[in-house]
């Protein structure tokens, strides 16, 4: 089964889904600003820990740049409040847990997991620019130094 994967220009399905804080978060709401929607398999999990501290640690300088940051897992809002108040995480996470924006972004299918084929989270980041479309998209990308590699692609400078 193959899944559709979101690709430049395309316009960025909307969605509503439930935050950490138990508000709704809706993505059309945002337009005007660029947004950076990623996708990770499970709070509290050491690869999704890494970067959703790389996100909190760069979201001063890429808000500077005008981007805000969305974190979307299957987790409960309960469990993301948690990881949020664990880590002292600064983005806003949000709750998909029947995974239906996680399938409509090309976010949730078939993936390789230790060489086995398994139905999943993959791991993706997808930036958004002010008008609802596509600018970059991103899927399978490791979670250590991604946020670095991100600012890269798309000619950012540096956080420091």
């Amino acid at each position: 089964m193959t899944q559709t994967r979101l690709a430049v220009g395309d316009v960025a399905p909307d969605f509503t889904l439930p935050s950490d804080t138990g508000e709704e978060v809706t993505l059309s709401s945002l337009r005007g600003r660029k947004v950076v929607v990623y996708f990770y398999p499970a709070a509290m999990t050491p690869g999704c820990t890494t970067q959703a501290c790389d996100f909190s640690d760069s979201l001063d300088a890429l808000r500077a740049e005008g981007y805000e940051v969305l974190g979307i897992s299957p987790d409960a809002p309960e469990k993301l409040a948690k990881f949020r108040e664990r880590d002292h995480l600064t983005i806003t996470l949000l709750s998909d847990p029947d995974k239906t924006v996680l399938t409509q972004w090309g976010a949730f299918g078939e993936k390789k997991n230790y060489g086995k084929v398994v139905q999943g989270v993959i791991r993706s980041t997808i930036v958004v620019d002010a008008d609802g479309r596509v600018a970059h998209a991103a899927y399978n990308v490791r979670a250590t130094g991604h946020v670095a590699k991100l600012r890269r692609d798309l000619g950012l400078a540096s956080a420091s």
